[in-house]
């Protein structure tokens, strides 16, 4: 990461909003105003798939930049996204609903510092094809991150099927863990509380979902105290979390509005490793 950059990372994510809201990390945040509020919902169930899922994200646009934090479908209450429409951000960034704290934190931070290589990200296209050829070429840009060997046990902290395929193909083992329970594609138990299953795995590979649902922060603590490195795949957050890198996030995959499941065209996700000499 960048000299003057590496010394900003946060130790946590509340720090983080408190720096952006007193407008030490870019521009007065209550003069800039979000144009645009909407929310994207999907629903999948992917040809020789067992099973599908829903996805809803709440996306805030400032300028140039979106930003995004992925929600429980319905979950956010009622005028919540029309409220956000003409609001400043200093005043999302205090708000009371985290998801709109954390997108309005990733669309400061998006605009402020941009995923390009002068900022340290990595481009990595995601050819164009179908939604699973697309998923599992993802999958592929978010495994090339870890740094273990074959035989390896990973711990995966919000469930994506092609991120399991992508590392059985690679000879690893992983330990799936997720809020909503269930099983994996291949009927696998998950495991609903990640702090307890860490000191099984070498490594973490974590959704930015969760920054969303508050336990970002404790699962990025305990990695550091078990010396595992986590690595982060992100649609939420995608400009957050680069701020983690060498604070207990060894590489983040991110992926900023629009993502690959909107599009059949080919796209791009970002790199980043806190080991490589750049981040935003």
């Amino acid at each position: 990461m960048t000299t003057a950059l590496r010394a900003l990372a946060a130790p946590c994510l509340d720090t983080l909003l408190d720096q952006a809201r007193a407008g030490e990390l870019g521009p007065d945040p209550s003069a800039r105003r979000i144009a645009v509020a909407f929310t994207t919902s999907q629903a999948v169930r992917h040809d020789g798939r067992r099973g599908g899922y829903r996805n809803e994200v709440l996306s805030l646009r400032l300028g140039r930049a979106v930003g995004s934090c992925a929600v429980e479908p319905g979950a956010l209450p009622a005028g919540a996204v029309e409220s956000c429409a003409g609001a400043d951000v200093a005043a999302l960034l205090g708000h009371p609903l985290l998801p709109v704290r954390v997108a309005a934190l990733d669309a400061y931070l998006m605009d402020v510092t941009p995923h390009t290589p002068s900022h340290g990200a990595q481009p990595v296209t995601v050819p164009a094809g179908s939604s699973l050829e697309r998923s599992r070429a993802r999958a592929a840009a978010v495994i090339d991150l870890l740094d273990v060997e074959p035989g390896s046990t990973v711990l995966v902290v919000g469930v994506v099927n092609s991120l399991l395929a992508e590392l059985r193909s690679r000879g690893l083992a992983w330990i799936p863990c997720d809020l909503k329970g269930g099983t994996t594609e291949w009927g696998e138990p998950i495991s609903t509380d990640a702090l307890a299953e860490i000191g099984r795995c070498d490594a973490v590979l974590a959704s930015g979902m969760t920054l969303g649902n508050g336990t970002f922060d404790p699962l990025r603590r305990s990695a550091q105290e078990h010396g595992k490195p986590l690595v982060m795949f992100a649609q939420t957050g995608s400009a957050v979390l680069p701020r983690f890198l060498g604070a207990g996030v060894a590489a983040v995959c991110a992926e900023p509005y629009p993502f690959f499941w909107l599009d059949g065209g080919p796209g791009t996700v970002h790199r980043y490793r806190a080991d490589d000499g750049g981040t935003p």
